[in-house]
């Protein structure tokens, strides 16, 4: 039995709903590349306070993987995150959560090109269920206004933040044996790097923005919830039940981002947010239930 690893996963998309909520409460508050440096800023000291003496452990192994972990730094934790809260400038909150659900699917279709990881008729199904909830959460009941949906400029921000996470996922199998401590360090330190570019751009095209009160509020969140407790459990549910099965999990946080929006926001919540997520969660059972038999070790 995994529960320790689903128990991590779903707080993860827990977290990382309420990331979607803070992007979109943050507008007009903080700019979006300052609001993901400032965001790294939070999360790399914290990270730093408990895991120095880790890091100095392992590093004679984590320096022969640094382009690896750059790599997870650079486009899993700044890429998607400046794209995400770019495109909320720009598109509605409809569309970008059912964009981030096709990320499960991107993480099957790749491992399954690159790797031939068997995926079985029962995950296809779950995965189904699931985008089927996610797709009744952002339409608010009314799966025919899906159709009515357009493309625009935040959206293709957001084709290229799924992207960019679903090849952070995959390339966590060439994570370094290193402490998970470690593990997320370096990359946030690469990722607080990255950043620094893009605030500087900001800055050069005048739309530079500096947090007001609830500026700083949304970056303490993310930076401590988003990422730092989402992306170290997101990370051991994928050491324990591989990326396939991790990446399905992905589908609980238009859910838990619409029942956040409810708390946070003060929207009224219909029985459809409850179907969802029993979709979502029966969805995810489906496909852990009946997924394809691990070859046993000779």
């Amino acid at each position: 039995m995994h529960g320790r690893a689903y128990l991590f996963l779903i707080i993860a998309t827990l977290c990382w709903g309420g990331n979607a909520v803070m992007a979109k409460f943050a507008v007009g508050h903080i700019s979006p590349m300052t609001f993901t440096f400032l965001r790294w800023v939070v999360a790399v000291m914290l990270i730093l306070s408990i895991s120095l003496p880790q890091i100095k452990k392992d590093w004679p192994v984590a320096k022969k993987h640094l382009p690896v972990l750059i790599f997870l730094g650079a486009i899993g934790y700044t890429s998607f995150n400046a794209l995400l809260y770019s495109a909320v400038h720009y598109t509605t909150a409809i569309n970008v959560t059912i964009e981030q659900a096709a990320i499960p699917f991107l993480i099957f279709f790749a491992n399954f090109a690159l790797f031939r990881i068997r995926v079985s008729a029962a995950q296809i199904f779950g995965f189904s269920l699931t985008l089927v909830g996610v797709a009744l959460t952002a339409a608010h009941g009314d799966l025919a206004s899906l159709v009515t949906l357009s493309v625009n400029y935040g959206d293709g921000l957001m084709i290229f933040a799924i992207l960019a996470y679903a090849a952070y996922t995959i390339a966590l199998r060439w994570r370094p044996p290193v402490d998970w401590r470690t593990l997320m360090a370096i990359p946030a330190i690469a990722a607080l790097v990255f950043s620094i570019p893009l605030m500087a751009w900001e800055y050069a095209a005048g739309d530079l923005m500096m947090p007001d009160l609830t500026g700083w509020g949304a970056t303490l969140y993310t930076g401590i919830f988003a990422s730092l407790v989402a992306q170290i459990l997101y990370i051991r549910g994928v050491i324990e039940l591989g990326a396939n099965r991790a990446g399905l999990f992905i589908n609980l946080v238009p859910v838990f981002g619409t029942l956040l929006s409810v708390a946070i926001l003060g929207e009224q919540l219909f029985l459809f947010h409850i179907i969802a997520l029993m979709l979502a969660l029966g969805g995810i059972a489906i496909a852990e239930r009946w997924k394809p038999k691990e070859p046993v070790a000779a």
